[in-house]
């Protein structure tokens, strides 16, 4: 791993670029401190003063020099590469929001984003589960389904039945037959999702999981490649998505949102909620008809 003097991230010069060094800095002390040598498989020794593991060991761990290193510590303007932020990460036993943290200071885009990714707190979960009979999920910037109730299942599908990178809502409303006939604005809405993909890409372009999801996009679909070519952007507003479902007819569904990470590891809320009565008596009927007691033999 090589290093070389310069800004962390070539980010932009300054007393901001100095602030987020210093707090990288005291951040990095902090992790370093808290780590001990038995939990790193070092052995204590005789005569150890330092709280945690010394500079020296960190260093070692991570196979970068002691003096860069060092450096970091002392907040001098380096440069500092992905993956030696990512060998300290796992040299400090850093967990993902810690991880993310790291990242974040440092100006540089986690090469392994599903290791960055914010654990979901119990309480997101808990409201998640409440909300049935209503659909709900937790997705990602980017669309990834993370969680979902038992309600979103009975109108979007089994998730759990479905390969990890496939659960994502842009992927199957350009790929999905199940999508195509379940969602009757279903080109209104993958346009819209294209656009706001793209607008969101402006951030987040560089980070690999975003890369590799447009590119299996346009590799994949005729229709995303058509949409990606004309660079339309937009943003998220609320509005109503018409579904047809094979049991118990039209559902008029209108999402909510509520944000539950920082804007640049965007989590959210997405409750799917009834535009009116009969929506609303519609699901609660799904739900009754999905119990195991309610279904047919054979189902």
């Amino acid at each position: 791993m090589t290093t070389s003097t310069s800004t962390i991230g070539g980010a932009a010069r300054g007393a901001g670029a100095d602030i987020r060094r210093r707090e990288l800095a005291a951040f990095l002390r902090s992790r370093r401190e808290r780590v001990t040598p038995e939990q790193a498989g070092l052995p204590r020794g005789p005569r150890r003063r330092t709280p945690g593991l010394r500079r020296e060991e960190v260093a070692q761990l991570s196979s970068v020099g002691v003096t860069w290193y060092t450096w970091l510590e002392q907040a001098r303007p380096i440069t500092v590469s992905a993956q030696v932020l990512d060998a300290v990460a796992r040299a400090l036993l850093m967990d993902p929001g810690e991880r993310a943290h790291l990242f974040a200071l440092a100006g540089a885009v986690d090469p392994r984003p599903e290791a960055g990714r914010p654990a979901l707190s119990a309480p997101v979960r808990r409201l998640m589960h409440r909300i049935a009979p209503y659909p709900a999920t937790v997705q990602n910037g980017r669309y990834d389904v993370l969680a979902h109730n038992r309600s979103w299942t009975h109108v979007f599908g089994d998730f759990d039945a479905m390969e990890p990178r496939d659960r994502n809502c842009l992927w199957l409303l350009a790929t999905s037959r199940r999508w195509r006939e379940t969602c009757l604005d279903r080109d209104e809405m993958l346009r819209d999702l294209t656009a706001k993909f793209r607008a969101s890409m402006t951030e987040h372009g560089a980070e690999p999981g975003w890369k590799e999801l447009r590119d299996r996009l346009l590799a994949r679909s005729a229709q995303f490649r058509e949409l990606w070519e004309r660079h339309e952007v937009a943003t998220m507003v609320p509005h109503v998505k018409r579904y047809r479902h094979p049991r118990v007819g039209l559902l008029r569904l209108e999402h909510r949102m509520l944000w539950t990470a920082p804007v640049a590891r965007a989590h959210r809320l997405i409750a799917y909620v009834p535009a009116d009565d009969e929506t609303e008596e519609r699901l609660e009927r799904l739900a009754e008809l999905s119990q195991p007691s309610s279904r047919a033999p054979g189902e």
